[in-house]
């Protein structure tokens, strides 16, 4: 069994409830962060990922963690009839919705406080979900991934990135050095939160990837799994069905 990492190490508090926190204290500043510490790649990625749910020509699409909403907006390039981005921390998902209102998709993309181990959505109800660097903060993975299961319809699709650790000489050393020490420091000059950008790299250091993942994704019941490292492996590339 992995190690569970949480935000503050409050055993007061479960990791869904730390994990909601901290997104609500960085929410102010998170976009910029992301951008500026993936140097815009993070764009890049995402473009990928709604291009693979695209044979399935999904009309609903979840958009699981959501966040502030990037990967929901960039579902809306495939013209479904709604987009609903889900999350714990809703001061989060309010630059989404200023985002939305912003573009004027606001009727097409809905955002809606989630919990992703218990969500209020009925079975087969979705043909395609999105999840964007949040699966690693599931507090029960597992459980997690049935519900993804549960709610997606039969021959649906599932799109996930997840930040990964390089496997060789030298990405591998870069990026040790740029997770535990550059990274820190940037989120302590820029954000409120220290603990957000050191939780990072612990949980990432923890959580299974590649064909541990795949395994996993496996046995909750999705099929037609498969796995792409990007980006010289600091990316996870998940693409499964039901």
């Amino acid at each position: 069994m992995a190690k569970i990492v949480t935000p503050y190490n409050d055993q007061d508090r479960s990791k869904k409830q730390q994990v909601e926190q901290m997104f609500d204290n960085i929410a102010p500043t998170y976009d910029f962060l992301n951008h500026f510490l993936s140097a815009g790649i993070d764009r890049r990625w995402r473009r990928k990922a709604v291009d693979s749910i695209a044979p399935v020509s999904p009309r609903m699409i979840l958009d699981l963690a959501t966040g502030t909403g990037d990967f929901a907006v960039e579902a809306l390039r495939l013209k479904p009839a709604k987009v609903i981005g889900g999350d714990i921390s809703d001061l989060m998902m309010n630059v989404g919705r200023q985002k939305a209102q912003k573009l004027g998709v606001s009727d097409v993309l809905e955002f809606q406080k989630i919990d992703s181990e218990n969500m209020p959505f009925e079975n087969n109800k979705f043909d395609a979900i999105t999840v964007g660097f949040g699966v690693r903060n599931f507090e029960n993975l597992e459980k997690g991934l049935r519900e993804m299961h549960r709610v997606l319809r039969p021959g649906g699709r599932v799109a996930i990135l997840e930040v990964s650790q390089p496997k060789h000489f030298p990405m591998k050393t870069l990026y040790h050095i740029y997770f535990h020490y550059i990274l820190p420091l940037v989120g302590r000059l820029f954000s409120s939160d220290v603990r957000a950008y050191t939780y990072l790299p612990e949980s990432v250091s923890v959580f299974p990837e590649g064909d541990d993942f795949v395994a996993i994704l496996n046995r909750v019941g999705f099929c037609q799994v498969r796995y792409q490292p990007l980006t010289f492996g600091i990316c996870a590339f998940y693409t499964c069905e039901k």
